[in-house]
């Protein structure tokens, strides 16, 4: 009797998706791996890429399985009645079970005219070598505005500035999800970089300023746009139910609330309507978990509920110099932190340490470890108790 082979699709190389197709190489399953790029992005390196000092890319064959097939191409249609897959080429792709981890990408307002022509995203390969090739073309001393104060644009910030180029940092909030005291360290850090600091919301964007809310213009030879995420609207284009930003819709076992043979994982997942922290400390679990779930459903067995902790935020501010800012096991920030040196090496630890990770699963399936916790099921039981009867 032929074996039975279950076809199990992973749309998305970045880190969710290489860590669940890594962990699914087991006997009876054949799995591929869809993305449109040939290489493996270290998206938390993208800033270096800019600045020069690294490449932020790995080859597949480095990270990924040798029992995992991967397809150069893009996702364009989920067509779930039929599980397939269909790609830009013409192509498709049929599976038994589809893992959707397509990730995030920047979000250019609506709000900011010009932006879309004059801004620099930095949240995408494509888009961080477009900003290098237009830095090498300025003038070292040519000014930089950076939009956006969270951990994005704080890092493209000081790495800018470390190179010796004047920087002005535009945000609401700088580091909005530190706590004060880590928000203080980045802060002189910045300061002693020469970035300027400005609070306020940019409302256009021209080839050599940037207009604030209030009226105040600021000389820009290059704008660099690191405010504001969001997701590739596959899902909301083949019919998957997604919440406001796009990301799909799944329970805590991370299927869809549409279809039982689709998972999801990374930054696109909005699980019970309490998504993650877009980060690779959430996306990596989430992809071994998301690939556990398919390895229940196809052995029959009762998927487990998403269980992972936090430990806290890494920021590299120069090559010199960083921030780790801890944090409760639900993603809360503490008040303790670590800075300095001290803290650059440990973000640089970090930044191997993912990618090891991938390469350590793809070689040995289902020895990536995660720390758990039960804050999730706690947080959804509150919100739970705190709804009116009538809305249950």
């Amino acid at each position: 009797m032929a074996e039975n082979i279950n076809r199990v699709v992973v749309i998305g190389g970045g880190y969710a998706g290489v860590l669940a197709a890594n962990r699914l190489q087991r006997p009876g399953l054949n799995v591929t791996l869809i993305n449109p790029r040939p290489r493996f992005v270290e998206r938390i390196r993208l800033h270096q890429l800019v600045a020069g000092n690294h490449a932020a890319t790995a080859a597949y064959a480095d990270v990924l399985g040798p029992d995992v097939r991967l397809v150069v191409d893009t996702a364009e249609r989920i067509d779930a009645p039929g599980r397939r897959v269909l790609l830009a080429s013409g192509g498709e792709v049929g599976y038994d079970y589809l893992i959707y981890a397509v990730g995030s990408t920047g979000a250019l307002p609506e709000g900011a005219s010009g932006a879309a022509e004059f801004a620099y995203p930095l949240a995408e390969l494509e888009q961080a070598e477009r900003l290098r090739d237009r830095l090498a073309e300025l003038s070292p001393d040519a000014p930089a505005v950076v939009v956006g104060g969270g951990l994005t644009g704080i890092e493209a910030a000081a790495e800018f500035a470390g190179a010796g180029r004047p920087v002005t940092l535009v945000g609401a909030q700088l580091g909005p999800s530190l706590a004060a005291s880590g928000r203080r360290s980045v802060a002189k850090r910045l300061a002693g970089l020469g970035v300027t600091v400005v609070s306020g919301q940019v409302t256009a964007v021209s080839a050599d300023a940037v207009t604030l809310a209030d009226g105040r213009a600021l000389p820009s030879a290059v704008t660099v746009w690191t405010a504001g995420f969001t997701v590739p609207g596959l899902a909301a284009a083949s019919g998957l139910r997604t919440d406001e930003l796009g990301r799909l819709c799944t329970d805590e076992t991370l299927t869809s609330v549409d279809d039982p043979r689709i998972v999801a994982a990374g930054d696109a997942a909005a699980p019970s309507g309490l998504p993650m922290r877009m980060s690779c400390q959430a996306a990596t679990p989430m992809g071994a978990q998301a690939a556990q779930t398919v390895l229940a459903r196809i052995a029959g067995t009762e998927p487990a509920p998403l269980s992972q902790a936090f430990t806290g935020q890494c920021i590299s501010l120069g090559r010199d110099a960083g921030m780790v800012q801890l944090a409760h096991t639900d993603d809360r920030p503490r008040s303790a932190y670590l800075g300095g040196r001290a803290a650059a090496l440990v973000k640089e630890q970090v930044c191997r340490a993912t990618v090891s990770f991938l390469a350590r699963e793809a070689s040995k399936p289902g020895s990536y470890r995660w720390l758990r916790s039960g804050w999730r099921r706690e947080r959804l039981a509150s919100e739970s108790a705190a709804q009116p009867v009538a809305a249950r």
